[in-house]
């Protein structure tokens, strides 16, 4: 491992102590036992194929450039600190920001997958945020769903000929806005309202999380944007073999 790895291992590691450890508080994701039982095996079904594909694309990028091995690492201590930090929205569940659109940017979204489920156990069983039962749910929310939109937002933006920078704000910031629809929907799903089904539900859901979540949503993207900002500063070769810098393709 040389200096330059060392120092990003251990700005992730500080980060991660100094904000990442957050007080448990009962607003979390979709909280312990809050599903019915057949959402949450519904939810973890669905989740089985990404995961997969997020395995197998980790083990690919990291035979083809063993190097990329610490900014993955960085990735996923950057999506730990980021979700632990929670402002409660309402009773089940709250709002804060995924960190997973950098993720996806930097390795594609299959592999957040993975990054995200990691997460998601350990903030269950050390933080009591989230928990085991709903672990489907949550995954798929955070996890695949959002990592997914950031990622075809970020390729479009490039498409397009938008601003590097810009296009990986509107990326991180829109993955964050739609994990919560995700969310959002799954609750509804779970609880319909008696009057107007899902669809009442589901607004009602993304009417109590919008005022926190555009907001962190906004944050989001500006701190996406700084952390790339000091990876192409101190970590060029790394980005070089990802494909990220000189034009590469991700």
């Amino acid at each position: 491992m040389n200096k330059k790895e060392k120092k990003i291992i251990t700005f992730a590691i500080s980060f991660a102590l100094a904000f990442g450890v957050a007080p448990a508080a009962n607003a979390m994701h979709i909280m312990e036992g809050y599903l019915p039982p057949k959402f949450c095996i519904m939810w973890g079904v669905i989740c089985l194929p990404f995961i997969i594909a997020g395995y197998l694309s980790i083990k690919k990028t990291l035979s083809e450039y063993r190097r990329s091995i610490t900014i993955l690492a960085m990735a996923g201590a950057f999506v730990f600190v980021l979700s632990s930090l929670k402002i409660p929205s309402v009773t089940g569940s709250c709002s804060h920001m995924t960190g997973t659109g950098l993720g996806a940017i930097l390795f594609g979204p299959s592999p957040v997958s993975i990054l995200g489920i990691i997460v998601l156990i350990f903030q269950a069983i050390l933080l009591a945020h989230g928990g085991l039962t709903t672990l489907g749910a949550n995954t798929f929310s955070m996890a695949i769903a959002g990592p997914f939109v950031s990622y075809a937002i970020y390729k479009l933006c490039k498409i397009l000929k938008v601003n590097k920078y810009l296009g990986i704000f509107l990326a991180a910031s829109i993955g964050d806005l739609f994990t919560y629809c995700i969310t959002s929907i799954q609750l509804a799903l779970a609880y319909p309202s008696e009057n107007g089904g899902v669809m009442v539900s589901a607004i009602k859901f993304l009417a109590v999380f919008a005022p926190t979540q555009v907001p962190l949503a906004i944050i989001e993207g500006i701190l996406t944007v700084v952390i790339i900002i000091g990876l192409e500063t101190y970590a060029k070769p790394e980005l070089k073999g990802l494909g990220l810098m000189n034009g590469g393709e991700n």
